[in-house]
Parts: structure tokens; C-alpha cells; sequence
């Protein structure tokens, strides 16, 4: 039986704002990407929603991100390798605490936006989100984008690496997001984003920006918790997944 993983971006409010619906997303996946506080969240949301996660059997992992609260973590950032290491495991460790206190552990760590997209090709970038990793838990499975220096530098460190698809983000030919810039770099459709899910999961394949078939082998599949309808949308995607014989499960 085909197995994945539905992961959401969570705990992205700050104060007494909030984006994402999180304990409605919760009864749909499976993992949770908390908000370290770096490009949304604080320490009141990240104890709530690791509650919520507990409460419902879902895994906690630790989406970190460039220190950038004002651009929601999406704006590109030139930050020195020893600082960005130290940021890294700085956030790990502050879920950490919110986490054991709901009595689990932070099961993985998923880099958030500008940081996501720049660790698919940059060395160093990447090389010093995994040495952020290491110095919070030299066991924590590394969640990212299939083929990225990210992954592969995640096995080189023996770290498990855990390659994702996105449910409702354009492809480029190479099998990389179309940046957010663009026109149609997010699928709005609802059906459509049901297809593409079904897709990825059962053929390990999406159609491309350019309507070039991509393969994209994965083992876990994000659906984003900040889109308009998101919890529908994920209820949907769930639902069609199960209808097709597919088993969903935490990767961690």
C-alpha cells in the first residue's frame, strides 16, 4: 500500500493574529511545521499548537526560517553560515521546550520559504541550516525538496532526509517551485489541487508550469495552511487520497 505524510504549516499568527487554522488543520494531517517565531509565531502559539498536535496524535516538526517577521520569512536574506547555524538551533530548542512540556519531542525540522528555496542549490546555506540541526539533535530527520543540497547534505551528515512535494505550488521543468513572483505559481483550483496531490502520491509525477510531466518522489506531501479555504481544501485531499487506497502516516 502507497504511505504518505500530509504536513501544514501551523502556528503562523503572532500576538493576538492569527493565519492559520490550526486546530481545524490538525484533524487532517499528519505532521505539524510549527512556527519558531523567526517569520511568524511566538511562544504562547507554539505551546498552543503543540497541545493541539499532542491532543491529536500529529508529529511536531520545527519549520525554521530567516529572522524576518516583517516579510513572513519570504524575503531573500544574506545571513553569515555561523549565524544562520545558531538561528537554526536556537528555534529547534525553543519548540523543544513546548513540545516536551505537551509530552512529545520535535520529530523533525522543515526549513520555512526564502531559507526553503535557497538551500535547494546553495552549499553553504544549506550546509549551515544542517549544522544548526546537528548541534540541536544529530538524530532529527530533515524534511525538504527532492534533490536539493538540503537532502543531500542531510545524508552526508547521517541525518535522515525526507523528500516533500507540494500539493498547490507550480513546478518547473527541474522539478523546483516556480517562485512566488510569478504568475501561476500557486494553484488556486480546488480540484486541481486534488489531482496533483493524487498524482504525486500514486505516480510520483506532477505537470509542470511549462505542461512538461516532472517526476517528484516523495514521501511527504505539504498542504498550506495559509491559502484561502485551506482547511476544506486539506480535508479534500485527504479524503481522495483514502478513496484511493493510499495509507496516511507521519514519516517521523
Amino acid at each position: 500500500m502507497t504511505t504518505i505524510d500530509l504536513n501544514a504549516d501551523l502556528g503562523e499568527g503572532f500576538g493576538r493574529w492569527r493565519l492559520t487554522e490550526d486546530e481545524q488543520l490538525l484533524s487532517v494531517v499528519t505532521s505539524a511545521n510549527v512556527a519558531c517565531g523567526f517569520h511568524a509565531g511566538d511562544a504562547a502559539t507554539m505551546r498552543r499548537v503543540c497541545e493541539l498536535a499532542v491532543a491529536r496524535g500529529v508529529t511536531i516538526g520545527a519549520q525554521v526560517s530567516y529572522r524576518d517577521l516583517a516579510g513572513f520569512g519570504r524575503r531573500a536574506m544574506e545571513v553569515p553560515a555561523a549565524e544562520l547555524t545558531a538561528e537554526v538551533a536556537y528555534q529547534i530548542g525553543a519548540l523543544e521546550v513546548f513540545a516536551r512540556a505537551a509530552g512529545a519531542r520535535v520529530a523533525y525540522v522543515k526549513p520555512h520559504g526564502a531559507l526553503y528555496n535557497r538551500v535547494v542549490h546553495d552549499e553553504e546555506q544549506a550546509g549551515a541550516v544542517i549544522d544548526g540541526v546537528l548541534l540541536a539533535d544529530p538524530a532529527l530527520p530533515v524534511l525538504g525538496l527532492p534533490g536539493s543540497r538540503l537532502l543531500a547534505l542531510a545524508e552526508k551528515a547521517g541525518l535522515p532526509a525526507v523528500p516533500e512535494a507540494f500539493a498547490d505550488r507550480a513546478y518547473t521543468d527541474e522539478g523546483t517551485l516556480l517562485p512566488r513572483g510569478q504568475g501561476g505559481a500557486v494553484v488556486s483550483d480546488p480540484e486541481a489541487v486534488v489531482r496533483r496531490s493524487v498524482g504525486l502520491v500514486r505516480s510520483g509525477t506532477v505537470i509542470a508550469h511549462s505542461g512538461a510531466r516532472v517526476r517528484v518522489r516523495a514521501r511527504s506531501l505539504c498542504l498550506h495552511g495559509d491559502t484561502p479555504g485551506a482547511v476544506e481544501l486539506a480535508r479534500q485531499v485527504r479524503a481522495r487520497l483514502v478513496a484511493t487506497g493510499v495509507r496516511l502516516e507521519a514519516f517521523a
